[in-house]
């Protein structure tokens, strides 16, 4: 294959990963910022550190609702912001046209100027809908390459790219709640706390997976555990690195040759299983989140160098 056919196809997989982890992303940072007692510019602060967006915003003035969907979910000017993701997962799929099935083809093309006619205004006023929305693109597009993509070298680069970008988005939504929690510790353990955590669960579609496997039992660290050590939710960090090494080895045997990337991805699958959350906790759950997050980045420029993007 091109590379260029592989970069676009890893790229589109990661823009549809990335416009759908924002909006649970503005979704949390919504929950959170309807706690009573909460403040709202802490909220949205945090949203906007955890996205990595926060030089985008003045660090002297409030950072409301409506400056955050302005900037993460309509701003074309901001290459992270939903809209920007959305139109750039197409440009890449036009690129690769015939690398696509139709069925991927049409679920990327319908539908995908609707964020063009919102405006602040109408986003908050219509939040619910058009995140639901965003999410089901993305929905969509995954179960169409899911059933209708050849199992190659194709079908590796666009999982690739998207386990990727889920990797890192899953470790920033763990850092919101981080960052919300940093200045008042007082608040752990409390009914702030616990809300705070559970909206965590809702923003990844998680709350009744975690329940199957941990009941009634909302505490921090076992939420956490879930989130980041659990290899069957499909939306952990753990299962998202055992993704990415199941699709290098998969190109790796394709192409016959292993990279610095295969020994990365490798080397973080082994530390996520002898690791415990106790552990985790202990070392400091911010220094483990920032210093995965360094790895992740660490990965995608070793693929770059790997396979010539």
């Amino acid at each position: 294959m091109l590379s260029r056919t592989a970069e676009n196809l890893y790229w589109m997989g990661r823009y549809m990963e990335r416009a759908e982890c924002t909006a649970r992303l503005i979704e949390m940072g919504h929950r959170m910022a309807m706690v009573p007692g909460s403040w709202s510019d802490d909220e949205w602060r945090s949203v906007a550190a955890a996205s990595g967006s926060a030089d985008l915003f003045d660090k002297d003035a409030a950072i409301t609702d409506a400056a955050i969907l302005r900037t993460l979910m309509l701003d074309l000017d901001n290459p992270s912001s939903i809209r920007s993701c959305l139109r750039q997962a197409r440009a890449n799929g036009r690129a690769v046209r015939n690398a696509l099935t139709r069925d991927m083809w049409e679920t990327l093309n319908e539908g995908w100027r609707r964020l063009d006619e919102v405006d602040v205004a109408g986003a908050q006023r219509d939040l619910r809908t058009l995140l639901d929305w965003i999410k089901g693109r993305a929905i969509m597009f995954r179960g169409a390459a899911s059933t209708s993509m050849l199992r190659e070298d194709r079908y590796d680069f666009l999982l690739l790219g998207a386990h990727v970008e889920r990797a890192d988005m899953m470790l920033r939504l763990l850092d919101v709640k981080y960052y919300v929690l940093l200045p008042e510790t007082e608040v752990v353990g409390g009914g702030r706390d616990y809300h705070q955590w559970t909206s965590l669960l809702h923003a990844t579609s998680a709350l009744r997976a975690f329940h199957h496997v941990y009941r009634g039992d909302y505490s921090p660290w076992k939420i956490a555990d879930f989130l980041i050590l659990n290899r069957a939710f499909p939306r952990s960090v753990a299962f998202c690195y055992d993704q990415i090494g199941h699709f290098l080895d998969r190109l790796a045997r394709g192409y016959g040759q292993r990279h610095v990337c295969h020994f990365t991805a490798s080397e973080m699958i082994a530390r996520l299983g002898d690791l415990e959350m106790g552990e985790i906790f202990q070392q400091g759950l911010h220094d483990f989140i920032t210093g995965t997050i360094a790895t992740t980045r660490r990965l995608n420029a070793e693929i770059y160098r790997a396979y010539h993007f």
